[in-house]
């Protein structure tokens, strides 16, 4: 189980907390759980949650990186609901390493996504 409810009275959460906090989907369902977060570096603010997704005992798994805002924490369910599908997931745009120096690759994902970006005012 997740830690992300340690502390469920408390403002702030630590990233430790919320690595393995599941994600359920725009269908009731889990579709993955948090990896880890990417942080920018000069705001602070938490850009994306790179999410594990499919993959038996951890196999063949796939990690897919998605906007901050596209996740909001629910307590009744203790993890991330998000109204993205399994179908977005695996149509997302093709993510590499360079991706996170492409501002055109982050804001075709925040339009898959149809989530704000995160350097917008």
């Amino acid at each position: 189980m997740a830690r992300a409810t340690a502390h469920p009275d408390h403002r702030l959460i630590s990233s430790e907390d919320v690595h393995g906090t599941d994600v359920i989907g725009a269908e009731e369902e889990v579709i993955g759980e948090i990896d880890h977060l990417l942080i920018e570096k000069n705001s602070g603010r938490v850009a994306y949650a790179v999410m594990s997704f499919g993959g038996i005992l951890g196999l063949a798994h796939s990690h897919y990186p998605i906007p901050w805002s596209a996740l909001k924490y629910d307590p009744k369910v203790a993890g991330y609901r998000t109204g993205i599908t399994e179908a977005q997931l695996r149509n997302a745009p093709e993510f590499s390493d360079d991706s996170w120096t492409d501002r055109e690759w982050e804001t075709r994902t925040h339009q898959h996504y149809g989530a704000p970006t995160y350097w917008a005012p």
